[in-house]
């Protein structure tokens, strides 16, 4: 039978997928655009008529509603988070869904010893001449998840770019498959404030021709990107691929001739953005989108001297404690893989680590620089891998720096109006004299 026969065979209708699933079902998806939208989407359509119940949803990075995060199917679909969107956060937190504590490189070797997999259901790019279709945007979990998974279920999108380099899976090993061309999830572009520039001024100040970089999504991250403008020979090696990162591979700033592997190519392991970035993805063998226990491997981001990586926080304390995934007892995302990327570029020769904030909170009502982290808080970076924490008013640079100069350092890049109070913290910790 010829690969095209093999393909009408098993070519359904979502609906009819959704029909597949069974009572006690565990299913899983990879990162971001891999959740397959219109699969979900009837299987949510049939647990609310009643039809479906007792299945458990693995997901990763919800950019998409997904229903096992709907209150009103929690009793149908039950959802465990990897790494949360706004709907994942929004339910964790209301108590009908559930959260995985795991580092984003471990999880691959998670999914292979501990996760019983009934169904792999994924998005991929449409079939070529060979038979193989390729999870496009996601290099990420997939390989692993693809040899676990008793059953695979694919969800054919005619937008999803084919990636040259991400994992593949062949139409012989798929169960069932069906066909859209739902647009991709989209990320609009955040135009960097006031306060995003000041603190990627001082970023982009310490970073060399040259240097291999890692950032993220948001204002401060696309403000490290226009900052950089002027930088040469630039390398990319990071977990998410951003358009800002486009931006510096299509005006010649990144060119990746400088780094000692992967030379000439962009190394990521999942990318969200905007279309314009996926048709850049398209074919394209200068992007190589590898699985993330590769990608996020201390040991391999080392290997890039002058390694810079820039994270976020939600609060620092004096010790250099840094909580990015949680206010408190309150979930907000998960761990990724933050840990990786500072103690890669701390092993760097020449390289730097940057957990960049703006220093308030709630209209400069709370110090993002604390005392001690807010109780129940989740330390992502602990006081031993910190390197630099990065707010509006400066660099506190706390790596090999002793409790009480870790403490000067990041009062001085507190917000003006916390300085003090700050300070008589410190006194009364008997941190400071």
């Amino acid at each position: 039978m010829s690969f095209a026969d093999l393909y009408k065979q098993k070519l359904v209708t979502p609906t009819q997928i959704a029909e597949l699933f069974q009572p006690g079902w565990k299913c899983c998806s990879d990162t971001a655009v891999s959740v397959p939208q219109i699969i979900y989407k009837a299987l949510g359509d049939r647990a609310r008529n009643g039809g479906i119940s007792g299945v458990t949803m693995n997901t990763f990075l919800d950019v998409v509603n997904i229903d096992c995060y709907d209150k009103d199917l929690s009793d149908k679909l039950h959802g465990v988070s990897w790494f949360s969107g706004a709907s994942a956060r929004k339910a964790v937190n209301g108590g009908y869904a559930d959260v995985m504590p795991c580092s984003y490189n471990d999880v691959p070797r998670i999914v292979t010893e501990y996760l019983d997999i009934d169904v792999l259901c994924i998005s991929v790019s449409p079939m070529d001449k060979h038979g193989y279709f390729s999870m496009g945007c996601s290099g990420s979990n997939s390989v692993a998840m693809i040899k676990k998974a008793k059953r695979i279920f694919l969800e054919v999108n005619s937008n999803m770019p084919r990636s040259l380099s991400a994992p593949i899976v062949h139409i012989s090993n798929v169960d069932a498959l069906c066909e859209t061309d739902v647009p991709l999830p989209v990320l609009p572009i955040v135009q960097p404030d006031e306060m995003s520039i000041a603190i990627a001024s001082f970023i982009a100040d310490e970073i060399v021709d040259g240097a291999t970089i890692q950032l993220g999504i948001g204002s401060i991250p696309n403000a490290v990107v226009m900052a950089l403008k002027n930088k040469k020979e630039l390398g990319i090696h990071t977990e998410m691929l951003t358009d800002g990162m486009i931006e510096l591979l299509e005006c010649g700033v990144v060119t990746n001739t400088r780094k000692p592997i992967h030379v000439g190519r962009t190394v990521t392991t999942f990318a969200l953005g905007s279309k314009h970035m996926y048709e850049y993805i398209d074919d394209n063998p200068a992007i190589e989108m590898l699985p993330v226990e590769y990608v996020n491997d201390p040991t391999v981001i080392a290997k890039h001297p002058n390694f810079v990586s820039i994270n976020a926080a939600l609060e620092v304390d004096f010790f250099g404690q840094v909580c990015a995934e949680s206010v408190g007892t309150r979930h907000v995302s998960g761990t990724g893989g933050q840990i990786d990327y500072v103690r890669g570029a701390i092993a760097s020769k020449g390289g730097k680590s940057f957990i960049a904030f703006p220093s308030t909170a709630k209209n400069e009502t709370i110090s993002k620089i604390a005392p001690t982290l807010t109780p129940g808080a989740i330390v992502t970076t602990g006081k031993n891998d910190v390197d630099c924490i990065v707010t509006e008013y400066g660099i506190a640079k706390l790596r090999g720096q002793s409790l009480a100069n870790r403490t000067k350092a990041l009062i001085a890049i507190a917000h003006p109006k916390f300085r003090e109070e700050l300070t008589f913290q410190a006194k009364k910790q008997n941190i400071l004299i």
